[in-house]
Order: C-alpha cells, then sequence, then structure tokens
C-alpha cells in the first residue's frame, strides 16, 4: 500500500493512508512539525493539515524514520516515486521548466496568486488574518526547531517574532478586535490552549488538561472559544467550548476535530470521521442556539479521502477546507484538467448548503489550513519538496447559498456535496 511521509524537524515517519489515526503510537499527519514521542499523543504544529485523512487504523505499522524541516537528503527512490515526487519539484509558477508540460500551481476557480512569505530554513504555516484584513500572523519554524508565532503586515515585508522559548506554539487566530490571539502550546508541558496579546505580552492559559488540546477558535463577541480535545485512551476527539471570563468551566458540545465558529455565530463547521466503510473525515456542522446544540449537519464529503480543516467566509455563506485525496489518478474521477498526483492536497470550498463545491488549487505542491480574510482571499500554507510557505487567492465564483436553500431542517433528501459529483464545479 503506497505511503504518505509523515515529517517533523526530528522526525520523518511513514504511514500507511488506512493508518492515518494510531491514537496509542502517534499522531498520524501529512506534516507534523515537531519531534514526535511514539508512545504519546502529540499533535502537528500544523495539525489541521496533519491528522486524519482517516479515523479507522490498519495494523500496519510507521516503517521509516529519518529527519524534516527539509525532506530528507537520503529519501528513497522508492519513496519519491510512491509519493508522485520527483528531484525537481520546485515552485515554477510560468512553466519554465523544460520538460514539464504543467505548472506547479493551478487556479481553477480562483484568480490573484500571491505569496506572503519566502522560503527560509524552516517552514510557516496555519495563517490567519485580522478582521481588517491587514495582520497575518503564523506559525514558523524559520528561526528555531521549536515552532513560534510570527506578524506581518499582508502587503508588507518586514516579519516580527511574537512568541519564543523552547516550547512550541501553533495554530493561531486573531479575535474580532485583532488585539489578541489565540493559540495551541506545549509549553506547559501538554498542548492547551492560551491567550496572548497581539503585541506578545500577557500570555495566559485557558486549558490544563491532561489530554492534548488544540485547534481554538473564537466566537464573534471574542467572548468564547471552541476548542477540540484528543483522548488517546477512549480513541474520540471532542468539541469543547470555554467562556474566558469563566475558563474554569468547559462544556462539551459534540465528537469532532478543528472547530471553527462562524462569523454569524450560530453555527461551527469541524471536521468528522464517517462511522462506516472508509471512516474519512468530512466537513460538518453544528447550530448553535444560546446553550443547545442541534441539528449536526454533513456538508462535504470525498469518498477517496478525507475534507479537513474547515474555515469560514466572512460572510457565514461558505466553508474552505483541505481536500485530502489517497487516490493519485484524479483524472479518472471525472476531473476536468486534473493529472495522476499520489496524496494530493488541495485547497476546496462548498455553499453551506452543501453546493458549489469546487477545487480552488491544483500542482505538485500540497496545500495546507485555508483561512479566509475579509477582503475574500483565502490565505494557506504550500508545501513544497523543500520549504513550505504562505499563499493566498481569491475565489471568483460566489455563494449559491441563501437562507431559504435546502438544510437539513428544511429538506429530508438533503446530501453532502461530494468531490466525486459530476456536477462538480470547475
Amino acid at each position: 500500500m503506497w505511503r504518505q511521509p509523515i515529517m517533523a524537524p526530528g522526525v520523518y515517519i511513514a504511514v500507511t493512508w488506512s493508518c492515518v489515526l494510531q491514537v496509542q503510537s502517534l499522531v498520524a499527519a501529512l506534516e507534523l512539525r515537531i519531534p514526535m514521542k511514539l508512545t504519546a499523543l502529540i499533535p502537528s504544529l500544523s495539525i489541521a493539515s496533519a491528522l486524519m485523512v482517516s479515523a479507522s487504523c490498519s495494523s500496519t505499522a510507521p516503517t521509516r524514520v529519518a529527519s524534516k524541516g527539509k525532506p530528507p537528503s537520503g529519501q528513497s527512490q522508492e519513496t519519491m516515486a510512491a509519493s508522485g515526487e520527483n528531484q525537481d519539484t520546485g515552485l515554477h509558477l510560468f512553466g519554465r521548466d523544460p520538460g514539464l508540460s504543467d505548472v506547479a500551481f493551478e487556479g481553477q476557480a480562483a484568480t490573484g496568486l500571491l505569496q506572503h512569505t519566502t522560503q527560509s530554513d524552516g517552514a510557516d504555516f496555519d495563517p490567519d488574518v485580522d478582521r481588517a484584513g491587514k495582520m497575518l500572523v503564523f506559525a514558523s519554524t524559520r528561526n528555531s526547531h521549536n515552532s513560534h508565532l510570527y506578524l506581518k503586515a499582508v502587503d508588507g515585508a518586514t516579519i516580527t517574532q511574537i512568541t519564543d522559548g523552547a516550547a512550541n506554539d501553533a495554530q493561531p487566530q486573531f479575535d474580532h478586535t485583532g488585539t489578541r490571539i489565540a493559540f495551541a502550546s506545549d509549553r506547559g508541558g501538554q498542548w492547551d490552549i492560551w491567550v496572548i496579546e497581539a503585541n506578545g505580552r500577557n500570555p495566559i492559559q485557558v486549558t490544563n488538561t491532561p489530554m492534548p488540546e488544540m485547534s481554538p477558535s473564537w466566537s464573534p463577541d471574542g467572548k468564547k472559544l471552541v476548542y477540540c480535545r484528543i483522548d488517546p485512551k477512549e480513541n474520540r476527539n471532542s468539541l469543547w467550548v470555554v467562556e474566558l471570563d469563566n475558563p474554569g468551566i468547559k462544556r462539551l458540545i459534540g465528537e469532532g476535530l478543528f472547530p471553527a465558529w462562524s462569523p454569524n455565530g450560530d453555527k461551527i463547521a469541524y471536521q468528522r470521521a464517517r462511522a462506516r466503510s472508509s471512516r474519512y473525515f468530512s466537513i460538518w456542522t453544528l447550530d448553535i442556539r444560546g446553550d443547545e446544540v442541534l441539528f449536526p449537519t454533513e456538508v462535504a464529503a470525498n469518498p477517496s479521502g478525507a475534507l479537513i480543516a474547515p474555515a469560514w467566509s466572512p460572510d457565514g455563506r461558505q466553508i474552505t477546507f483541505t481536500m485530502m485525496d489517497t487516490h493519485g489518478d484524479v483524472a479518472a474521477q471525472g476531473l476536468p484538467g486534473s493529472r495522476s498526483v499520489a496524496g494530493r492536497c488541495d485547497i476546496g470550498v462548498v455553499d453551506l448548503d452543501g453546493r458549489g463545491l469546487q477545487r480552488l488549487t491544483e500542482g505538485r505542491a500540497r496545500y495546507f489550513a485555508p483561512a479566509w480574510s475579509t477582503d475574500g482571499r483565502i490565505y494557506f500554507s504550500t508545501h513544497e519538496e523543500d520549504n513550505e510557505t504562505i499563499w493566498s487567492i481569491k475565489p471568483f465564483k460566489p455563494a449559491t447559498y441563501t437562507e431559504d436553500s435546502p438544510s437539513a431542517t428544511t429538506a429530508s433528501d438533503r446530501r453532502a456535496a461530494s468531490v466525486n459529483e459530476e456536477e462538480f464545479d470547475q
């Protein structure tokens, strides 16, 4: 079975696609960026682009160890062939490579590709943009083997480091004012949720349990956070809400991973594994009405892979996510203009009612952790052979979703959008 590399500064592990989450031994991920302990659950620094192609595991064990930061120089030809890569996979936006007929990046339903960080010795990932659309925060290993948080103006060049130390910080997200940042960190000895001022001052620990907690997302008013907790003993992933004025009280709202609070405050998007067949992750939403949690609704699914790490459009009418396809020959699935790429990862978007599914990226690189800015641009990390940087694109197809669109509460025959449907929008 084909094995997808998992990378970390100290560890490089190949894992079968059918065993992407083995909670007793490792966090299965596509791009782990921290040293892993195979006896404990250690989330990745870009865990949203990491855990979870499938919630089911085969008996196949991790098979290979090497190094990350940059892919190992000793990477075998067998592994490179299996991953659909070759020795020349740099980012060539204009197709200037002799012998290559395509480019590294193709926007099928988007325009205005922009690069926001440049290649460094480490990796830049987990981007987020403040509500004003002016400041970009992201995690990076550019100056350390540990991941720290950095700020830069969206249209600027200088980069400011706002966290430091021997710990790892990741998954930053601005609050509605742009003055506070929630993030996940292992600075307390375990992965927990923290909040810090945007200038790097006054870090506050919000959670403190024996289990890893990560992926914080603010409520629109900045008073609450939703986050996920992983329980390796019970093999369960759960969603929790905490009020920052009373962090001692936390409320369980359901099962899932990587939640994202909608801009309107009435829904939470998240990824959840199906309970049968492949058990690939798909995109779901919950309705939040006061203290009630209602109508778990599957919005989009992929029969040949996982849809993970959802993020909302500024108007709350669309959801973007990472599309992880375990089958290399996407062209055979009826997607015009696609080609055979083993284990591809792209950025997708779908309307809230499950219609209008689109693939926004395509190429030899892998694209992770989308975040939607108020100016309409989607920011994401691009992993290309020996570097990972932050880019953005702008979808040009508006949402078809309206308030009277079919939904789980108004139409009994409603179903989630599927990646390989014949009506897939280009």
